[in-house]
């Protein structure tokens, strides 16, 4: 075994890793990261980006279906599930290979292996054909191993009839039946992708509603859609065993006290993540968990012990790419003795169903929760000549605003492009805007974006395109 030094030592190169590597390299740090599998983590891998590139190819198959509508015929739509996932599969190798080099550029890197911390400063990496080297860390140490996929009783995942999230964007055909066990985000972006190609699928989702934690009016939307292209929703519905044979599946189902067999060709078991924190010699020098395991951290990602550091999904939740990125750049400042701090006001989010749901700042069912005096603003799609010109006149913008201050708390989209037009209100949050600084910005005629300006009108009773209730 050898000794090596480094100013940085950063564990894992998913978007939180990489770009705390990359920044370290940008201050001028020596850095070294440390990859148990590829570059990229979760997120590039077989995370957010092949989920999207595969929502967006079974939302193309559905567009081609439902092309008539605007007078052009498409006939014989097939899908070959083989190419697609030739193609989803180039967009992910071309990012990791992107991340790498873009760490290398910077001056880093990359060692492939199992880390271990040994000491506030040292770290022990194995690689595959059990050869240790030992590394030092002068400045910092920074934990950035993300989460893995929670598995429950009575499944047992192959990776073939039952799977998690990992294998469902790798499928090699299309399930006639898929049942989702979790009514989660990842379920369900997951769900309506075969179910666009062609799957009947079955939520089996324990608690009272799926999508939990988003307000129930931007969620009804989905579950229509939902339900009207043949999907069940089983809520209150506890999932107790799933056996297979032959290559299918039969799920038990409890609801309602009585149970009920559900036959698949494939589960997949989505019902929520756990932080990668167990092997990495944390607690035995002191690195304070809390009690689901995830990193202790303080508001410049420092734990317990002075010169490790966490950033990512493994300090908890939300769980969140771009989330992790931007610890990883405040801490890479930190650690280069700069004054920085995770200080963000909101923190946006996005669930890529459909129609497309986004979130920033306080929702109106917390607002009700919280007490709050509060003005709320909504418009719908259904009235925007851009939404009606693109064939997603679904869905609406909804605006919370603090009714003394008129100040924006919060902004909530089900729609179409949610996504990126959430981004207007975290900097509207982020920048202590009130509702008329949105309102009296110009929007571009004829966009989407307009139903954000018109949403903000609405709550100050100032709108042109609806009523003023």
């Amino acid at each position: 075994m050898t000794d090596k030094s480094y100013d940085a030592i950063v564990i894992g190169g998913g978007p939180g890793g990489y770009v705390a590597a990359i920044r370290l390299g940008q201050l001028g740090q020596k850095t070294l990261v440390v990859e148990k599998e590829t570059m990229g983590g979760v997120c590039l891998n077989w995370g957010c980006i092949p989920s999207k590139a595969l929502i967006a190819a079974a939302g193309l198959v559905e567009k081609m279906q439902h092309a008539n509508q605007m007078g052009i015929t498409v006939k014989d739509v097939t899908v070959d599930v083989g190419k697609m996932q030739t193609w989803k599969n180039g967009i992910v190798k071309k990012l990791t290979g992107g991340v790498a080099s873009l760490v290398k550029s910077a001056g880093g890197t990359v060692v492939h292996g199992t880390a271990r911390l040994t000491g506030a400063h040292t770290v022990q990496v194995t690689s595959s054909d059990g050869t240790q080297e030992n590394y030092v860390a002068r400045k910092g140490i920074v934990v950035a191993t993300g989460a893995t996929p929670i598995q429950i009783p009575g499944f047992d995942v192959d990776g073939k009839v039952v799977v998690t999230a990992k294998e469902a964007v790798s499928l090699p055909k299309v399930p006639k039946t898929l049942v989702l066990i979790g009514g989660g985000i990842i379920g369900m972006e997951l769900g309506m992708v075969y179910q666009k190609l062609g799957a009947k699928v079955v939520v089996v989702e324990m608690l009272p509603r799926i999508l939990s934690g988003v307000d129930k009016d931007l969620v009804q939307v989905v579950e229509r859609k939902f339900k009207k292209a043949g999907g069940e929703i089983m809520v209150k519905a506890k999932a107790k065993s799933c056996s297979v044979a032959s290559g299918q599946a039969q799920v038990v189902v409890e609801q309602g006290g009585k149970d009920h067999k559900i036959d698949a060709d494939c589960v997949l078991v989505a019902v929520g993540f756990r932080p990668n924190t167990g092997g990495l010699g944390l607690e035995e020098f002191g690195v304070a968990l809390d009690p689901r395991g995830h990193v202790v951290v303080d508001e410049q990602l420092q734990t317990s012990v002075p010169g490790v550091y966490a950033i990512g999904d493994v300090t908890g939740m939300p769980y969140l790419a771009h989330r992790a990125s931007k610890q990883g750049e405040v801490v890479a400042e930190v650690i280069s003795g700069k004054k920085a701090a995770c200080d963000y006001r909101a923190m946006p989010s996005a669930i890529f169903t459909d129609p497309e749901i986004a979130t920033v700042g306080i929702g109106e069912e917390e607002a009700k929760e919280k007490d709050l005096s509060v003005k709320v603003g909504k418009f719908p799609f259904s009235v925007s000549g851009r939404a009606m010109a693109v064939g997603e006149p679904t869905g609406f913008v909804k605006t919370i605003v603090d009714a003394e201050s008129d100040q924006v708390l919060g902004v909530s989209i089900v729609g179409p492009e949610a996504s990126d037009l959430i981004s207007e209100g975290a900097l509207a949050i982020e920048m202590c805007a009130m509702a008329e600084d949105v309102a009296l910005t110009v929007h571009p005629h004829p966009t989407l974006s307009e139903a954000m300006m018109e949403s903000f009108k609405h709550a100050l009773k100032e709108a042109v395109h609806i009523i003023n209730k």
